[in-house]
């Protein structure tokens, strides 16, 4: 099983890369609409702005295949901006328009704390998670982001949120769809176990 790495341009393709092969897993570089197609399991890491990353999956003609990848089963895991990107839309971009896999739009953090919201902080599982198996609960993962998917009792796919100034996802999953808002690979050794997780659930 080799993990597939959607490259679009993100800047922390190469430490997510350099993050699983370290856990011994088999990685490949997607660059193209084709080698997307055929993934086994994908992972879409992301940082930067959320329009960025539109115009850069549409330029390169990813959208389609990344759906249809997601549509048959693919496991797939999103990073940071990767979680965002499976929203309808963005306060960051209202013009456009994310995958749409799940509803609801992701919005900016709340100006009355310090952005971006940039350090370590406790993620607070808030049901039984795969994704999180044998990370302990209240765990801390490293953030790099001012928006956010805010959490709440509507959002069924959310396992666990964190909080600054506001509540958020943290950790979603739904089917074989799995996202974290954090950077497990600046994580230690909670986000090596979370990337490993995805790796023995991707197999």
């Amino acid at each position: 099983m080799k993990i597939t790495l959607v490259d679009y341009g993100a800047g922390n393709v190469t430490s997510v890369e350099r993050a699983l092969r370290k856990l011994g897993a088999e990685t490949i570089r997607a660059t193209t609409a084709d080698c997307i197609s055929r993934a086994e399991a994908l992972l879409l890491p992301g940082v930067g702005h959320f329009g960025a990353f539109v115009r850069a999956i549409d330029q390169r003609n990813m959208r389609s295949p990344l759906l249809e990848a997601i549509g048959r089963g693919i496991p797939f895991l999103g990073i940071c901006l990767g979680l965002q990107a499976l929203y309808s839309s963005s306060e960051e971009a209202p013009d456009l328009t994310g995958l749409n896999l799940l509803s609801g739009a992701i919005c900016e953090l709340p100006r009355s704390v310090k952005l971006p919201h940039m350090g370590w902080n406790r993620v607070r599982p808030q049901r039984s998670s795969r994704l999180l198996d044998a990370i302990e609960p209240g765990a801390h993962f490293y953030f790099a982001h001012s928006y956010a998917a805010i959490a709440g009792a509507q959002n069924p796919p959310v396992v666990a949120t964190c909080e600054h100034g506001s509540h958020f996802t943290a950790v979603l999953e739904s089917r074989n769809i799995f996202a974290v808002q954090f950077h497990p690979e600046k994580s230690g050794p909670a986000g090596a176990q979370l990337l490993s997780n995805f790796v023995r659930l991707a197999a």
